[in-house]
């Protein structure tokens, strides 16, 4: 039996010394493969991400361009840089709360909502340059994290409801059930059906499918007008390079920003420890191998999205549908990259998606980050409160940012009022500190 240890095995061929394959147990054809099927499952971000961010109105075939390009540029940087089989692209719901809450409701310019995206990504990297990023996951209650996780799973879901109109507006009563009979209510709800059952079924590829079908249904009715399958790609420069930094360095914009900030330090940090995890690469404490450098990948990449006109990037909890079929290396994500790179010659088909074909998906994604509220301790008021709050105001109130400051600023009176200050960290009282001054000063 050999006794070389990871560390002594020596590799072959360019690819076994870049990635290191042997010393992880796998090879270049199941590199490739694990690839493959990562990207299947979140190829579907292609479509979704254009819809989303067209309703802030921007330029759809250019926004579809700029998340080929931004994929597959944060893919190939981690797998280069970090050697990690994690997968990165805009990221769900900052695209729908930077669309719907910052542009459509608060009725900022897509410009300068792109640039509280970026000044939000800057202060993620400038976290992860100084080693803070982590002191304030491990500081901030397992309670509030758990809402917003889950309160932006219902603005989400929320946002699909809308788009296929099974839930619209009433004067009466605020919100009701709209016209069943609409065509583009049942194909919704189809392409909801399509994912959850391919997905329970262990299906890779489930949210893909589902667009694809409804997609096809929808030219069947004629909602759908074919334009071809390849072109090169379109121009960019209606978005590329648009965003209003200036414009979005303002007070006004302060909770934005943090809140942008926040939910995407969460998300990308909480699913790097998942995907390693689940490869065998992470610890008991959740350390991973390049560690840092993989937190500087999504914050770099992230600050970059926003410049070239796209969301925040974070990794990718699909990604573990690469590691379940093998992936083990940064060769897996190289490949992710690639095929992004070879999607955007295939611009008339995201052109051809409807919205409801992608609804499917918001709702789909609804359900996931919600299930997390699982995980609240609902017999302590003193974590289930906050945590309440914090997810149902964000429907409510439309707004991410005000879901975020309910909750931190519920969670320090819920702990003061029982006598449980100990408690409290400095970090969720700093916090709760400066969203009531937000509250007092910048929004009365």
């Amino acid at each position: 039996m050999d006794s070389q240890t990871p560390e002594t095995i020596r590799e072959t061929g360019v690819l076994g010394r870049l990635f290191r394959l042997q010393a992880h147990g796998t090879t270049a054809r199941t590199e490739v493969i694990a690839g493959i099927t990562t990207f299947l499952t979140m190829v579907y971000i292609i479509f979704v991400n254009p819809q989303i961010l067209g309703a802030a109105g921007m330029d759809t075939q250019a926004v579809f361009v700029t998340t080929c390009l931004i994929a597959a540029f944060g893919c190939i940087l981690m797998g280069c840089l970090a050697n990690l089989p994690v997968a990165l692209a805009p990221a769900m719901g900052l695209n729908a709360f930077f669309a719907f809450g910052v542009v459509s409701a608060m009725g900022y310019s897509w410009q300068i909502g792109m640039g509280a995206i970026f000044w939000g990504a800057l202060g993620m990297l400038l976290l992860t340059v100084f080693r803070i990023r982590y002191w304030m996951i491990a500081n901030i209650p397992l309670s509030l994290r758990v809402g917003i996780t889950s309160g932006i799973g219902l603005f989400i879901a929320m946002m699909g409801l809308k788009n296929i109109g099974l839930v619209v507006a009433n004067p009466a009563t605020l919100v009701s059930m709209g016209d069943l009979t609409a065509h583009s209510v049942w194909l919704g709800a189809l392409g909801f059906f399509i994912i959850t059952i391919l997905a329970s079924r262990g299906i890779h590829a489930a949210v893909l499918i589902s667009i694809v079908v409804t997609t096809l249904i929808g030219w069947w009715l004629g909602d759908v007008t074919y334009n071809g399958i390849f072109s090169m790609p379109p121009d960019v420069t209606s978005v590329l390079g648009k965003v209003d930094v200036a414009g979005a360095f303002n007070i006004g914009l302060s909770g934005i920003i943090f809140s942008f900030m926040l939910v995407n330090l969460f998300d990308s940090s909480g699913t790097l420890i998942g995907v390693t995890d689940k490869a065998g690469l992470a610890d008991k404490d959740g350390k991973f191998p390049n560690m840092q450098k993989a937190l500087y990948v999504d914050s770099v990449s992230s600050v970059i999205g926003g410049f070239i006109g796209t969301s925040s990037v974070t990794a990718y909890i699909e990604s573990t549908s690469g590691v379940s079929v093998g992936g083990r290396t940064g060769l897996t994500a190289v490949v992710v990259g690639i095929l992004f790179l070879l999607v955007i010659f295939l611009s008339p088909l995201a052109g051809m998606v409807p919205a409801y074909a992608v609804a499917g998906a918001l709702i789909y994604v609804g359900v996931l980050m919600t299930s997390s509220l699982a995980r609240v301790n609902w017999n302590d008021l003193t974590d289930a409160v906050p945590a309440f709050i914090t997810a149902i105001m964000m429907p409510f109130s439309f707004s991410i940012t005000d879901g975020i400051a309910l909750g931190f600023i519920s969670y320090s009176v819920m702990k003061l009022g029982t006598g449980r200050w100990k408690e409290l960290n400095p970090c969720v009282i700093l916090v709760a500190l400066l969203f009531v001054l937000k509250f007092v000063f910048v929004d009365h």
